[in-house]
């Protein structure tokens, strides 16, 4: 309890990227002087004294006034207000529209080994191979000061992974690069970020989490394009397989809505008078959803896992499980017609996803450990291996088909929260921890 105390509470004091400068107020913004008397104490700041802005933090500093009509201009404020005019006014919020690194690495796969472009080049011809258990870890990635919540690769940027952690920040990695493996890191959220997705095409990121809004970034800008703001704190986005214009977020107080990118407005909104919703995982068909969401608080534990009819806004089937667990993370198998769920039993059971989406009573997989973490699970690109995160830092491998424990790796000493298999190379995997740590095992 106290390593889930400690991730949740914030600091006072801001945080400074490592190997970055302060970011220093604007000094163009000039303050004209009243006409002839009395005489200001300053009435030109100097341009090289940072503290003189629109942003100033000092609370006596003065606004630009607008010259009084019929009095004397002088030259010398006249060459002053042309050089203002030249200057794009900032957005008061210096986190909003620039990412805080300083010196970001690079999106492109120009630099990678020349080993990764050739695997990666296989995705576009369809290329497949058998997935395969890692053997070892390869790559850790470090910037994260607390617990990482989530990660996600780029479906077309291969080389491309996501991060969300409980610090604030969201950052994308250039997992293979020989130069810097940090290409991104943003801090447009005001407080922990839980979830975070690519779109389909790669182009943009879209992260959630307890400020109540999604936020949508172009990545290749490293601008905030979008913001959708909830009465919620939003715990679960996700976009639709078909369709990345529309995504489907998740909150705490039990609403599941549908948002249009294009209007930026709500489509549908899904309320059941459900608990805090844990995790949304489409159907492959696109038409359904199952959502998941804490019923600890409640003596009715049917509505733990729902299916909902996206457009009929209406639950198919709310007593698919019936057991007394939340469970944290929905999974739908990539080929068969089953989706797993990781439960708070310390085990993960698996649904059939056609109605009435029975459990099967006969199968699970239980060697891991969840004790009350957001631990997540995922299934390899071919679906025949299962692989989950764990309270004791160990990554677990399970056979999909007889739930059998394959392998068992001691990744970290703090919990293993989420994993996830590469889209196009078999033998990769991504991981992270409560501690704040990214790695990359091969």
């Amino acid at each position: 309890m106290d390593l889930l105390r400690s991730a949740y509470t914030s600091d006072d004091e801001p945080e400074t990227l490592p190997g970055t400068k302060p970011v220093s107020k604007p000094d163009h913004l000039a303050i004209f002087p009243p006409s002839k008397r009395p005489k200001p104490n300053y009435p030109y700041p100097p341009l090289n004294n940072p503290h003189h802005g629109y942003w100033s933090h000092s609370p006596s500093v003065l606004r630009p006034q607008a010259p009084i009509v019929g009095r004397y201009v002088s030259k010398r404020e006249q060459a002053l207000s042309a050089s203002v005019s030249q200057v794009p006014v900032l957005n008061p919020d210096p986190n909003r529209d620039a990412p805080l690194s300083s010196s970001p690495g690079s999106i492109r796969d120009s630099d990678l080994p020349h080993s990764i472009s050739s695997l990666l080049r296989h995705q576009g011809r369809g290329y497949k191979q058998r997935s395969q258990v890692p053997e070892r870890l390869s790559i850790e990635l470090h910037y994260h000061t607390k617990a990482v919540n989530a990660l996600n690769w780029s479906p077309s940027r291969a080389h491309l992974l996501a991060s969300a952690g409980m610090d604030g920040s969201v950052c994308i990695w250039n997992v293979w690069s020989r130069d810097q493996k940090l290409a991104r890191a943003y801090r447009f959220h005001s407080a922990a970020v839980k979830d975070v997705k690519f779109s389909q095409q790669g182009l943009f990121l879209l992260s959630c989490g307890y400020d109540n809004s999604s936020r949508l970034v172009d990545i290749e800008k490293g601008l905030e394009t979008q913001i959708f703001k909830e009465d919620q704190a939003v715990g679960v986005t996700k976009f639709h397989p078909d369709n990345s214009n529309i995504f489907l977020s998740g909150g705490s107080k039990g609403r599941i809505k549908l948002w249009d990118i294009r209007t930026g407005k709500v489509v549908h909104e899904y309320a059941r008078g459900l608990g805090s919703i844990l995790d949304i995982e489409f159907m492959v068909n696109g038409k359904q959803f199952i959502s998941s969401s804490d019923v600890s608080g409640s003596n009715i534990s049917e509505n733990s896992i729902i299916v909902w009819d996206i457009a009929r806004q209406v639950p198919l089937s709310n007593q698919v499980y019936v057991e007394a667990y939340t469970c944290p993370c929905i999974k739908h198998h990539p080929l068969d017609p089953t989706f797993v769920a990781q439960s708070n039993g310390n085990y993960i059971a698996i649904f059939s996803s056609i109605p009435p989406f029975k459990l099967d009573k006969y199968k699970r997989y239980e060697s891991h450990g969840v004790s009350g973490f957001p631990i997540k699970c995922n299934f390899s690109l071919d679906g025949e291996k299962l692989v989950s995160g764990s309270s004791d830092g160990c990554i677990y491998f399970y056979d999909y088909k007889s739930s059998e424990l394959i392998r068992k790796i001691k990744a970290y000493e703090q919990a293993c929260i989420d994993v996830a298999f590469h889209p196009v190379i078999p033998n990769v995997l991504a991981a992270c921890s409560w501690s704040g740590h990214v790695s990359i095992l091969e």
